[in-house]
């Protein structure tokens, strides 16, 4: 089995699985409207959510949010609030981080503009973090694995190379680490 595939049967019956059909525009509500333009669902809910079926109990990383990058070059924080909201509503358990790849140096100040959402996941803190999927308009699996799949299926923490002397990055790393010691730092 390919490692695209073994992602998607980790994720198909999980709370990412659920969310993703709502975030590509299926689900009760309209949430298609929001033309969320060449979004992806990436961070912490596919990263925790594998760590956790690949280590079991001894590892206690949750879904702490969902993770939706898009790219709208005119777009504000407005799309970003209401795709929030509408995704809250729905989904009212679960916590919803909504951001425009676009608007990247607006609301971190200091950062080189991204040019794509696929620009912005790239640069996340760690490899395992930057892995992104969604589904087509045929409800088909899509994924964007920029440092590929193996650091998120061993659990390995490595800073992508944006963020290799980023102290947010070790400080991040000592938190998973505290979570689910079966992970590695390299």
């Amino acid at each position: 089995m390919n490692s695209n595939k073994r992602l998607q049967n980790i994720l198909a019956n999980t709370p990412v699985g659920i969310v993703l059909p709502a975030i590509a525009g299926g689900g009760a509500l309209p949430i298609a409207q929001l033309n969320l333009p060449n979004w992806w669902l990436a961070g912490g809910a596919v990263r925790n959510t594998v760590w956790c079926a690949v280590f079991g109990q001894k590892c206690r990383l949750f879904i702490k949010d969902f993770d939706i990058a898009f790219f709208d070059e005119s777009g504000d924080r407005s799309q970003e609030l209401a795709a929030k909201a509408q995704l809250t509503a729905q989904f009212p358990n679960y916590q919803f981080d909504v951001k425009n790849q676009a608007s990247f140096t607006r609301w971190r100040s200091g950062r080189t503009a991204y040019t794509s959402t696929e620009n912005g996941i790239e640069n996340w803190l760690h490899t395992a973090t930057a892995v992104g999927v969604r589904l087509d308009a045929q409800g088909e699996w899509q994924f964007f694995t920029p440092y590929g799949l193996d650091d998120l299926f061993a659990g390995i923490i490595r800073p992508t190379p944006a963020h290799i002397n980023n102290p947010d990055a070790k400080n991040k790393a000592s938190d998973f680490l505290d979570k689910c010691p079966e992970l590695r730092c390299i």
